[in-house]
């Protein structure tokens, strides 16, 4: 994982400030690389292309120098990203030298195929895996930036006057032009052509533009031609026409575990030992853990992994809202005021005084801290030979207000209440700092700890993929089967525009990369083209078995897969939104809406 930045000018080289400098550099703390190129176009005005990397190792066993460069030509990459496959193969060793060799190969056979582009577009529709990337290709004068099909990984442009053009990982401003570039292609600027006319990417974007660049759109693949081409398939439409059964026995639930298993193989084996570990602390993967369905599934199946002698961090994070604790002194005071003849026999009376140290933690009575410990104590119970780390992260009001500005700026161009609400609780999770018990002591008091995992597990995709949001009982309860599906193909579509880009610029704030296994592209792909009464149980008719009668229908294969690995606790538990489970939400008195712009 790494943070890139990129610049083309008509007037000179252009570094990035020296905010957005130690921004990359607190994505990428291992290494900064730079690079220069002047390019010829086609006015005769040159252009002076500045590029710079900073990294974070996580692949290959040692460092790796960015950006990747071809000293014969001065071709270029900045990569930010993880390869997990390129066509069918697996990738060993550093997955950014591996695709910057395929480019440049790519882009310099000309026996194997006269059209460059052709061939540098087919190696980068053959990655599995998040990534975003910046590539000069010195041979034919072309730039090609963009991300993933997905959106996994940040991308911003800023066009400065026309005279440059700037890509960043991370915007330097929390005001300005600064534009997340769209998921839904490569992008390729050819120096060798004039500025082409406006070409407009949706009703709320622009490409960039140029002067002295026309700027080319290519979409990505939507079918897998059974080669090297990566999709993330077509939504299959299809309605009952009958009675279906989804329960324990449906070949969906199996299949999303193979498929799970696969995904979560890629992405937390061969970890290299974190910098700031300890001999005694063998940790180098955590959970972001709410103790809800998604990530509790992840973490059970993460055991089955993982050696036995790798610990697994949960990190479950709680806010102090003003908000929810004037609530309940304010219902402290009015049971303290009941009248006596009104009270509890005096044998089962608390302290009614609304002091301090009578109201409940603000903490521990938050929905996710609740059911963080009770996922820990089921992990504990099925798992008995892991030792499992829950790490609280306890989050006064006062240090909220502290880093509110700080947060703002990560998430920029995005700039809701409801961003920066759920942004909250990734920033300070991702952060890592709190009291942390472990399975294996628990008779101890929780200590302060510091995770070193700089890999952390994310369950975001889950609910876009297998209905688990409000929203999608809704769609079906209005239109059924056909609105359900159209609700689950918007949100597939759209993670990349609301979630992906502003998540990873918070995670990654803190030099920790975030990995989400149920967004691995083929069990996106295989979840897409499943119908979706194998995925959802709305209107199913098997009264058979007991999880048919106490199991939601929302991500019911998910709910079945988490009963089929022993946890029944969990796998009855109910959909919480992040900003309400950690309590981010609203935390203030007021009419204040998700929608609201920051102000």
């Amino acid at each position: 994982m790494c943070g890139v930045y990129a610049s083309v000018s008509t007037r000179s080289f252009h570094a990035p400030s020296d905010a957005l400098k130690q921004l990359l550099c607190n994505r990428g703390p291992d290494h900064v690389g730079e690079a220069q190129a002047r390019i010829e176009v086609a006015n005769g005005s040159p252009c002076w292309v500045s590029l710079m990397s900073t990294v974070l190792a996580l692949r290959g066993g040692h460092v790796t120098a960015q950006p990747f460069l071809d000293f014969f030509n001065n071709s270029a990459l900045c990569w930010n990203g993880e390869a997990w496959k390129i066509g069918l193969e697996p990738v060993s060793g550093n997955d950014g030298q591996a695709i910057f060799d395929m480019l440049i190969k790519a882009s310099s056979d000309y026996t194997a195929t006269p059209d460059s582009t052709a061939a540098i577009l087919r190696v980068l529709q053959s990655i599995s895996g998040p990534f975003a990337f910046v590539y000069l290709d010195k041979y034919h004068n072309q730039l090609y930036f963009g991300r993933d099909r997905l959106g996994r990984r940040s991308l911003l442009h800023k066009t400065d006057g026309h005279a440059n053009l700037q890509f960043s990982s991370i915007a330097d401003t929390v005001t300005g032009p600064w534009v997340e570039v769209e998921a839904d292609a490569v992008y390729r600027m050819s120096f060798n052509e004039p500025t082409a006319p406006k070409h407009v990417n949706d009703s709320n974007h622009e490409l960039p533009q140029t002067p002295f660049a026309a700027i080319h759109k290519h979409i990505w693949a939507t079918e897998d031609t059974g080669t090297s081409d990566v999709s993330i398939g077509i939504f299959n439409k299809a309605v009952p026409v009958e009675d279906f059964v989804l329960n324990e026995q449906s070949e969906s639930v199996r299949a999303l575990r193979r498929h799970l298993s696969e995904s979560l193989k890629l992405r937390v084996l061969n970890i290299p030992l974190p910098p700031e570990h300890q001999s005694e602390n063998h940790v180098r993967v955590a959970v972001l853990f709410s103790g809800g369905l998604d990530c509790t599934v992840l973490a059970r199946m993460t055991h089955d992994i993982l050696p036995l002698d790798q610990q697994i961090d949960l990190i479950n994070v709680a806010f102090e809202n003003p908000r929810v604790v004037k609530a309940a002194k304010k219902a402290a005071l009015s049971e303290n005021s009941m009248p006596t003849e009104r009270r509890p026999p005096e044998h089962e009376q608390i302290q009614r005084s609304p002091s301090k140290s009578s109201l409940p933690s603000p903490y521990e009575s938050c929905p996710d801290r609740e059911t963080g410990r009770k996922a820990f104590r089921e992990l504990q119970h099925v798992c008995p030979d892991r030792t499992w780390r829950f790490v609280a992260v306890n989050i006064p009001y006062v240090e909220t207000t502290e880093h509110r500005d700080r947060v703002i700026q990560l998430i920029h161009p995005h700039n809701t209440e409801m961003d920066l609400s759920i942004a909250y609780a990734l920033y300070f999770a991702a952060r890592g700092i709190g009291m942390a018990s472990t399975s294996s002591n628990l008779d101890l008091e929780p200590e302060p700890y510091r995770t070193p995992a700089r890999v952390l597990l994310s369950g975001l995709g889950a609910d876009e993929l297998f209905g688990g949001y409000t929203r999608h009982a809704t769609a079906f309860n209005r239109t059924g089967f056909p609105g359900l599906v159209d609700e689950l193909k918007l949100d597939v579509d759209r993670l990349g525009k609301r979630n992906l880009g502003r998540d990873d610029r918070v995670i990654s704030h803190w030099a920790r990369e975030a990995r989400f296994p149920f967004l691995d592209e083929a069990l996106v792909k295989w979840a897409v083209e499943c119908p979706v009464w194998q995925k959802c149980g709305f209107q199913t008719h098997d009264q058979s078995s007991r999880q048919e009668s106490i199991l939601e229908p929302g991500k019911k294969i998910l709910r079945l897969l988490a009963y089929e690995l022993g946890m029944y606790s969990v796998a009855t538990e109910k959909k919480r939104a992040i900003q309400f489970g950690a309590r981010t939400a609203k935390m203030e008195v007021g009419r204040t809406k998700g929608t609201t712009l920051i102000s």
